[in-house]
């Protein structure tokens, strides 16, 4: 068996951002924070701003629901920014039509809550009344401030009791109190509406995100429903400016017969409030987050109102995922090297090795796991042929990668009740086999140089 030949790692060309930490932790101890994280549809869901922030940032552990990799979704439409660049505001801008369709999936909402089509159509016309004049081009940030400081509407109260989710899922409860609104305005708010803001969140915004967040319902810790470090505000935007035809702006360019089909356009910045709110989580792996609480001890994960040990996870993991296991000692393996593994699904392996993180380097190894005794003999969980690692191989060469296969070796004697705990990682020992495709001219003329 020939010796590897180790390859360094391929630089991106463009790198926007600095390393921080390979880890969320400082080796101080003196800014430790413990992160909170839920188990929601057997999916690990970090909520906190704060939290995803520091875990992604520091190991680039997990990714965002409705972004590639780094949670930063945002409504916004970068053609609009870029048109109005001179207007300063940190304020989203979306088109008329996409205001249109927020409006549409808020009237869904309210009509599951069996309102009638009177009282749906009176509350979300005085919740999106335009606030403050609009915006036209050349405008800057002495209007784009104006624009949208307008008190409480009437509706407004009304549609916060209505909307009960992040995504504005619609509760049937509500008060009456006046001024249910003020927390809308940029820079206002009271601690009470934080607090409604934060349960909303927990509560109602699993029912616009059906790939991840499915069927949550009382599945929030007793930290997120008190409120505690969660501002709604930071995930996602109350108002939004919107791209809109001025009314009565259409005018003939000329005097000409052809007037009519002349006309200029005059197009204002509208400021609304988002009826429909999403919010972006982040979600790891179960590997990631098995690492973060039993490695690192920098995570909690609730299922429920109570957290779960360490012993519950690893139980709770291996019946979610059959193969959690090996995967988590191959992970647990190479993160301990130095590496970021994430999951390979997209070049069929088990996990991809990438030097410092993904936004710095391309990954070096498509890694199968396989748990094997000393013998190396057992029930593979995916016994190849040759003719798919074959076409395993060529695929993660043709990405410039190499295939890795990692043996994880118990001894023979280990029993079932050892492997019922984390702890027999202990007297797991690993083997890494790089495969190569051998090519027979390359290695006819190796042996003539010789």
């Amino acid at each position: 068996m020939a010796e590897a030949v180790f390859h360094p790692p391929r630089r991106k060309r463009r790198v926007f951002e600095s390393y921080e930490a390979p880890f969320p932790v400082d080796v101080g101890g003196k800014d430790f924070r413990l992160c909170q994280a839920e188990i929601i549809n057997n999916n690990v869901i970090v909520r906190n701003p704060e939290d995803i922030e520091q875990l992604y940032n520091k190991g680039y552990f997990g990714k965002g629901i409705l972004s590639r990799s780094r949670p930063l979704f945002s409504i916004s439409d970068p053609q609009l920014v870029a048109k109005w660049r001179g207007i300063n505001t940190n304020m989203p801008i979306i088109t008329s039509q996409k205001y249109q369709r927020r409006l549409q999936w808020a009237r869904s909402v309210l009509q599951e809550q069996g309102l009638d089509e009177c009282s749906i159509s009176s509350i979300l016309q005085s919740y999106t009344e335009p606030l403050g004049p609009p915006l036209c081009r050349g405008h800057g940030a002495q209007r784009s401030g104006d624009s949208c400081k307008g008190g409480p509407e009437p509706g407004d109260a009304e549609l916060s009791r209505r909307c009960a989710g992040s995504e504005g899922a619609p509760s049937p409860e509500g008060s009456s109190q006046e001024g249910g609104d003020a927390a809308l305005g940029p820079g206002t708010g009271s601690r009470q509406q934080e607090q409604e803001d934060s349960r909303e969140v927990a509560e109602g915004s699993c029912h616009r995100d059906p790939p991840v967040l499915g069927g949550c319902e009382g599945k929030q810790s007793p930290e997120l429903r008190a409120g505690e470090s969660l501002d709604c505000r930071e995930c996602a935007p109350e108002y939004v400016l919107v791209q809109e035809e001025e009314e009565g702006s259409s005018c003939p360019e000329d005097d000409s017969t052809d007037a009519q089909e002349n006309l200029v356009k005059k197009e204002v910045l509208v400021c609304r409030k988002n009826p429909f709110r999403i919010f972006e989580y982040l979600q790891l792996s179960l590997e990631e987050a098995f690492f973060l609480v039993y490695a690192l001890g920098c995570l909690s994960i609730y299922y429920g109102e109570e957290p779960l040990s360490i012993l519950k996870l690893w139980e709770v993991f291996s019946e979610v995922k059959p193969d959690f296991k090996t995967t988590y000692m191959a992970y647990h393996y190479f993160r301990g090297k130095g590496w970021v593994p994430k999951v390979g699904l997209k070049y069929g392996t088990d996990l991809l090795l990438y030097r410092k993180g993904p936004p710095f380097y391309h990954a070096s190894y498509s890694v199968i796991a396989e748990l094997v005794d000393d013998n190396f003999e057992g029930s593979l969980r995916r016994p190849l042929s040759w003719m798919s690692l074959s076409g395993l191989n060529r695929t993660t060469a043709n990405a410039s990668k190499e295939l890795m296969l990692c043996y994880l070796i118990r001894p023979s004697d280990m029993t079932a009740e050892e492997m019922s705990s984390p702890e027999c990682m202990k007297r797991i020992k690993v083997q890494e086999l790089i495969v190569t495709r051998w090519v027979s001219s390359r290695e006819r003329s190796e042996q003539d140089e010789f």
